[in-house]
């Protein structure tokens, strides 16, 4: 089913809002982590387990604890540590830059929740909900 005129303008609206987020841009602007990347993070959490496996059989808490270390800081490197896939992605943008646009209207010194919020109630004075 396609999307009224008003809806579309609602998506148009939130894409916008969510573009100009640069948090949410550089979150998003994470790529796939390299092959090598990866084979170093799956060998350091085999090492640690070996290292775990080394402290159980001697008996030995603290090489356990080690080994469980080295993996923890091995699983965690490999899931976060990735680079962008293009240096486009990585710069911020010009737009942002400048910083915030100048509001002019008035309903804009809400913010994107406070217009979210008016357009509710208007539509549920009005009879649509």
């Amino acid at each position: 089913m396609p999307l009224s005129e008003y809806e579309q303008r609602v998506l148009e609206q939130l894409e916008h809002d969510l573009g100009s987020d640069p948090k949410l841009g550089h979150a998003m602007s994470r790529g796939q982590k390299s092959r090598g990347h990866l084979t170093w993070a799956v060998f350091g959490v085999v090492a640690g387990l070996g290292v775990v496996l080394a402290g159980v059989m001697t008996q030995l808490t603290l090489l356990g604890i080690a080994g469980f270390a080295i993996m923890l800081g091995f699983a965690v490197w490999g899931l976060t540590g990735g680079k962008p896939t293009s240096s486009k992605a990585a710069e911020p943008r010009a737009d942002d830059a400048k910083g915030p646009a100048p509001k002019t209207a008035t309903k804009d010194h809400k913010g994107f929740m406070g217009r979210v919020e008016d357009r509710f109630e208007r539509r549920r004075e009005e009879g649509d909900l």
